[in-house]
């Protein structure tokens, strides 16, 4: 049976590029050190998509011809809230698009047994409510620890939120996307399901292990 969920909320940043590094990374035999290169370079093809609502100023500069108006971003402040660990290998490529950005961090971890996540750690900009909050991890499977760390910002004032994985599971969609009303979830790819382990399938395996070289 079909799992539905508010396909509105949901970006699918489908880039041929995209999809061709992503077929890499999905590889067993794609090493750690470009398994890694990777990730970094989706979550800046992503920040793209996840940045495209940014409100616009004009701004008059000269150019060595004459003087015109152009625009820059207008009164937007950014936190990236990396999920530990695996959300770590995010977090250069979205700096690499907004340098200016504040990073936070939240620790969730995942029982084995129960699969459901316990956060560990916290801490992010004391002006969090001020921000736009982007959350990166790669990987969305059943959306526990993306609805915690919604939880946790938002306790602590965090008002407008976004979520950017690279691959996300149908469960995980319909879960964060029942549990919050306004997210909006930015995802390279929608997989087929969860298996009895809760991974991805056919997914790419354990993010962490394959970004940090722990397997």
């Amino acid at each position: 049976m079909a799992i539905s969920y508010d396909a509105s909320r949901v970006t699918v940043v489908d880039h041929p590029l995209v999809q061709h590094k992503l077929t890499i990374m999905r590889d067993k035999n794609t090493g750690t050190k470009q398994f890694r290169e990777l990730v970094r370079e989706l979550a800046l093809f992503e920040g793209y998509e996840v940045t495209r609502d940014f409100p616009l100023a004009d701004r008059e500069v000269e150019t060595p011809i004459c003087r015109t108006v152009g625009k820059e971003i207008s009164g937007r402040k950014v936190a990236i809230v990396p999920i530990l660990r695996a959300g770590l290998g995010m977090v250069d490529g979205m700096l690499d698009l907004i340098p200016s950005a504040r990073v936070g961090h939240i620790g969730m971890e995942r029982d084995e047994t129960t699969h459901e996540p316990r956060e560990y750690y916290f801490k992010v900009p004391h002006d969090i409510n001020e921000r736009t909050s982007i959350i990166v991890d790669p990987m969305l499977a059943t959306g526990g620890s993306a609805i915690d760390a919604i939880h946790a910002l938002k306790a602590r004032g965090a008002r407008d939120l976004k979520l950017a994985v690279l691959i996300a599971a149908p469960e995980g969609l319909a879960a964060v996307l029942a549990d919050d009303p306004d997210i909006h979830i930015y995802t390279c790819a929608i997989d087929e399901c969860l298996n009895e382990n809760a991974y991805i399938v056919p997914g790419l395996g354990d993010a962490g292990d394959r970004i940090f070289g722990t397997l």
